[in-house]
């Protein structure tokens, strides 16, 4: 029956690609709309139509051309507003305009969470530093409505608020940004399927970030070290979240920290994880295809997620020094003999100089393992890493 259906992507970028290709191994046919004309994955998709990120109609006119039975995205809070709408007017299995509004905007989402009871980071928008009065330092200052540590600033005085306050509007469309506490502790994402009223969590993921002032993800590791308790606490708080937010028909990848005073959300979104979090890392370590279980809630089938505990998994982005110079591209061929390597990327050329990295868009490679405990895959990012940089310089 899938043969004859047809599923809408929304974007048509790289992080899109994995979904894509789940897509078509379970036989539909994809189409795609992105406002680029030249979007990275558009000759992966079956039918690729140019659509603006807010053009309603247009996107009304391809589901109705293509005679559209369901709509997915992965990885991206740009389009779920739009999703939202469009799913309302078609009856697709997703989730109200009102969770995509609360969900892609950080200051709703923390008034949500205060309305749940949620542990959560304290915050407040100002528009400049004379806001900002009276703020006991460090924050963190970040764009209302963007993602991918994109503006994102650690500030431990006025003068760097002022200047993390400036940036963190470049990178918004609104008039205000957001600053919040920073919460000491180590960083984790939560990936959960929410579906008929439950909310699953499906694993648990440990963060690896740079140093200050920015604070942009450079790895990750599958399962987290997390004690059994917290990890029952987890699970309730993810629960009160999809309440709260009423997440349905959808995943979630929720970020928060753990310290001494106990577990503070920092933000969450009705959406797969990026990062090769959902697409790579989870199936090898829980053996779920969160992709392949979202594409089966947009079909409006019904799914039933069993999480096991096979190996660790995880993923590095490269970090080279700032201002070295490449010498030598690692050759994939040489990557892939190396121990536990399931994927590989790199995106510098000979004699490029390396940029220093301030959010997901400027990083510039990353290297995915699997391995059969803790140990093994700490070890194993290390020798890789080393035999990397070697061929690099």
């Amino acid at each position: 029956m899938r043969l004859s259906k047809k599923i809408l992507v929304f974007g048509v970028g790289e992080l899109q690609k994995s979904i894509i290709g789940r897509a078509h191994n379970m036989g539909l046919f994809v189409v795609g709309i992105d406002p680029c004309e030249k979007a990275f994955c558009k000759d992966d998709v079956d039918a690729f139509e140019v659509v603006g990120g807010q053009d309603f109609e247009g996107t009304c006119a391809v589901i109705e051309k293509y005679g559209i039975n369901a709509i997915v995205t992965a990885a991206t809070d740009k389009p779920l507003l739009m999703m939202a709408r469009i799913a309302e007017k078609y009856g697709f299995p997703f989730f109200s305009a009102r969770t995509a509004q609360w969900s892609t905007d950080k200051f709703q989402m923390k008034k949500r969470f205060e309305s749940g009871d949620i542990p959560h980071a304290q915050g407040r928008l100002i528009s400049n530093v004379e806001e900002a009065e009276g703020m006991a330092f460090p924050v963190i200052v970040k764009p209302r409505d963007n993602s991918g540590s994109r503006g994102v600033i650690f500030c431990q005085n006025l003068e760097e608020l002022k200047h993390g306050i400036e940036e963190a509007l470049e990178y918004s469309k609104l008039g205000t940004v957001l600053v919040e506490e920073f919460i000491e502790g180590q960083e984790y994402s939560i990936e959960a399927l929410h579906y008929d009223g439950k909310s699953e969590v499906v694993q648990f993921t440990e963060k690896k970030t740079t140093e200050f002032p920015y604070n942009v993800e450079l790895g990750h590791i599958q399962p987290a070290n997390i004690s059994l308790e917290n990890q029952k606490k987890i699970r309730e708080v993810i629960f009160r979240i999809g309440s709260v937010l009423d997440f349905e028909n959808c995943p979630s990848h929720t970020e928060l920290k753990i310290n001494g005073r106990g577990i503070f959300v920092i933000e969450t979104s009705p959406r797969l994880g990026g990062d090769y979090i959902t697409s790579t890392l989870t199936p090898l370590s829980t053996g779920v295809n969160m992709e392949d279980e979202l594409l089966r809630i947009a079909l409006g089938e019904s799914i039933s997620p069993k999480p096991k505990a096979l190996r660790y998994s995880g993923v590095r982005f490269f970090a080279f020094d700032e201002g070295s110079v490449i010498k030598k591209v690692p050759d994939y061929d040489f990557v892939k003999t190396l121990p536990g390597v399931v994927d590989f990327s790199f995106n510098l050329k000979e004699g490029q100089s390396v940029n220093r990295i301030t959010s997901s868009l400027n990083r510039y490679g990353h290297l995915a393992l699997t391995a059969d405990n803790r140990e093994t895959i700490e070890s194993t990012f290390e020798k890789c890493q080393k035999a990397i940089t070697d061929k690099c310089f």
